[in-house]
């Protein structure tokens, strides 16, 4: 008997499919920029969000998508006028976040496993609700990291001539965090605030370590990732294990393997290759 003949988990596998290619899809572009770990620090606020919700009966959701789009504003002016490091106010955002939100949850009514739910994922009770919010700002993601990638690239690799060129950098950054938010706050159904920014690097990783071009690393990464999210919830389910660390384990080991395979291929190679023939020296000329 399968196990996807169940409704709920047919909703976790395409929530997790569709979190699998949008995740990495950005965070190709945070790689590029060196904020892998940004995603931790907003996630956190965006935990702030889940307590303010749980607390005011509004949709955790909404006030998520809400509270991690305005932090990631914030961190995005903070370090465009330079007036704090980088490092810094992603530790503010990361350590206020989290406290915020367990002491909101704190306050509401809440149990402890609705807290749970949101640090480490709850993919399998996912609703119908929840896999159309998922799918409508997964889609959202995808279509603005494919469609703007020419300007987000030229933004990520060199700020400088991106404003030099006459590109909007100001409007590409905050459009940046914004959808970083987003893809955070749907993530968090699949692999919860803890794990968040796993699935949106390592793909990212496991892709360049095979692939030179941008467009070929970001297409690498998005089939890894929606391999890892399909294969995870599938383990998830025969092995009973969480949904979200299982994705992420899978995602690690994609790197691991291609890691070995790559270095493996690259030294078979240079065994192969013969060596240069070495230059004769000149014949010494004896005059008589």
């Amino acid at each position: 008997m399968s196990l996807f003949q169940y409704d709920f988990m047919l909703r976790a596998l395409v929530g997790a499919l569709i979190i699998g290619l949008a995740a990495p899809a950005l965070g190709i572009y945070l790689v590029q920029r060196r904020l892998a770990l940004i995603g931790d620090g907003i996630g956190h606020v965006a935990l702030t969000g889940v307590g303010a919700g749980l607390l005011f009966n509004q949709s955790p959701v909404i006030m998520a998508v809400l509270a991690a789009s305005l932090g990631a504003v914030v961190i995005e002016l903070v370090r465009e006028r330079g007036r704090t490091s980088g490092d810094l106010a992603l530790a503010l955002l990361f350590y206020g976040g989290i406290a915020g939100g367990v002491m909101l949850v704190g306050l509401s009514d809440a149990s402890n496993a609705n807290l749970n739910a949101y640090l480490f994922g709850a993919l399998t009770t996912t609703s119908r609700t929840d896999l159309v919010t998922i799918a409508v700002l997964g889609v959202a993601v995808l279509v603005v990291m494919v469609a703007l990638r020419p300007a987000l690239f030229a933004v990520c690799h060199d700020e400088e001539y991106a404003r030099v060129s006459g590109l909007p950098v100001r409007t590409l950054n905050l459009l940046l965090a914004v959808t970083t938010a987003v893809t955070v706050t749907i993530a968090m159904r699949a692999v919860g605030v803890l794990l968040i920014s796993a699935l949106m690097v390592v793909p990212v990783a496991t892709a360049q370590q095979v692939t030179r071009g941008f467009r070929s690393t970001m297409a690498m990464a998005m089939a890894v990732g929606l391999l890892a999210a399909g294969s995870g919830v599938w383990v998830a389910a025969v092995a009973d294990t969480a949904p979200g660390a299982s994705v992420v384990v899978l995602a690690i080991a994609s790197f691991l393997v291609v890691a070995v395979g790559a270095a493996a291929w690259r030294t078979l190679r240079r065994r192969r290759t013969p060596a240069a023939p070495a230059a004769s020296e000149p014949h010494e000329v004896v005059l008589g």
